[in-house]
């Protein structure tokens, strides 16, 4: 079974200016000659962690790593409920990502993308084929309107963790209860600490609730990441995810040819392996894997192993 690489420091970071008066924190880790490969974190609104580096070999792999607009170590960040999200849309992060790329020279690299990673991925890949040399994602996301209501309805996720449901819905005054996506971005985006804080606290420990196939300690987060990742999350699922109306599986086409893994977990709550199995059925070329005992999480043992035996197999590719 693989475990992640030992970990690993940056060799060169920076702040990028993207325009609209946004800088993305980027960073690069492993070898300067290598195999270039970027991760995309999740969320959206997730931010990095140090693990994230992990995925990858060092001695084999130029690790690109980046804050996407208004979370991490970007910058204006979200955790001020002043700062407008106007300017941060699925269009403007694969924008971003192409101005990295000329920024660090990279001509084409690996896309590795976890959770709403795999939608940014995807939709990168299709926007610019050229410069996709494998693709590698996890828990796959489509952000169609059946994969909304599967977690923001009572007939989806709900059934399996009625506890943790019942503490989102009451969260919420019994009469606005009929949609709690609208609900709750009245108050994520509300002025008042006194409105905004306990509605990103609930909305976070309900995304936090189905994460792993066996329950973990939630981490100890901040106020002002916790209203970061609120109003940037629900920024994007109130908005469909910024994709066009046909959606994701209808640019399949255009990325066929780049070779690519999938590895879903079978008990993956947050998005179930139907996503991944409809995204392998418009692109059969694409490898698929179904972890028999992960749910979520991409640390999860069998997830990590398959991950990481795809960035293995890809890294002598040129």
């Amino acid at each position: 079974m693989r475990d992640y690489y030992p970990p690993v420091e940056p060799y060169d970071s920076g702040l990028l200016d993207v325009g609209d008066g946004n800088e993305i924190y980027w960073e690069t880790c492993g070898d300067p000659g290598g195999k270039p490969a970027l991760f995309l974190h999740g969320g959206p609104g997730g931010g990095l962690l140090p693990d994230n580096r992990r995925f990858f070999d060092p001695a084999a792999y130029r690790i690109v790593l980046f804050d996407q607009r208004n979370c991490g170590r970007s910058l204006p960040y979200a955790g001020d409920p002043a700062v407008s999200l106007e300017r941060n849309t699925t269009a403007h992060l694969v924008a971003d990502i192409e101005r990295l790329r000329e920024h660090l020279g990279v001509e084409r690299w690996l896309v590795f993308g976890g959770s709403w990673g795999t939608t940014l991925a995807l939709a990168y890949a299709q926007a610019h084929p050229g410069r996709v040399s494998e693709l590698v994602l996890r828990g796959v996301w489509l952000v169609r309107p059946s994969d909304e209501a599967w977690a923001f309805t009572p007939g989806g996720a709900a059934h399996l963790f009625p506890g943790e449901w019942a503490a989102f819905r009451d969260a919420i005054p019994a009469a606005e209860q009929d949609d709690l996506v609208a609900a709750y971005g009245r108050r994520i985006t509300d002025p008042d600490p006194a409105v905004h804080l306990p509605a990103a606290r609930a909305w976070m420990a309900w995304e936090l609730s189905a994460n792993t196939l066996l329950p973990m300690t939630p981490p100890d987060l901040g106020d002002a990441l916790i209203l970061a990742f609120a109003r940037i999350t629900h920024h994007y699922i109130s908005n469909g995810g910024f994709l066009p109306g046909e959606g994701l599986l209808a640019g399949v086409d255009r990325i066929r040819h780049v070779p690519a893994v999938i590895v879903n977990g079978r008990y993956d709550v947050k998005t179930p392996p139907d996503q991944a199995w409809d995204l392998h059925r418009a692109w059969p070329e694409a490898e698929l894997h179904i972890v028999e005992d992960a749910g979520h999480g991409g640390s999860e043992p069998g997830t990590r192993h398959l991950l990481i035996e795809a960035t293995d197999r890809f890294r002598d590719a040129r």
